[in-house]
């Protein structure tokens, strides 16, 4: 399974999303830190999910960050998160 498969998967098994983006931006950051031939290194994620509902955007972080721990201490170097609840604009393009 790709690491963004994987990602997917345990985005939408952990927080239940109504909309989850998963855009790999491995491509940019060649011969940057962390990145390796293949790409899969460094991500974009839009989630919204009810789950995010009344949290601040710390604990919207640590949500995503700890349904995705085991990714992200071998497999994902960056991960870059907006993290909304349903009805909040997504205002980063």
């Amino acid at each position: 399974m790709s690491v963004a498969e994987a990602l997917r998967q345990q985005l939408q098994d952990r927080l239940d999303p109504q909309r989850l983006e998963i855009i790999d931006e491995s491509a940019g950051h060649q011969g940057h830190a962390g990145w390796r031939e293949g790409g899969e290194t460094h991500f974009r994620v839009v989630v919204v999910a009810g789950c995010f509902v009344g949290r601040t955007r710390i604990d919207r972080q640590r949500l995503v960050h700890g349904a995705a721990a085991d990714l992200l201490r071998d497999r994902i170097h960056a991960l870059s998160i907006t993290a909304l609840a349903p009805g909040e604009v997504d205002r980063t393009g």
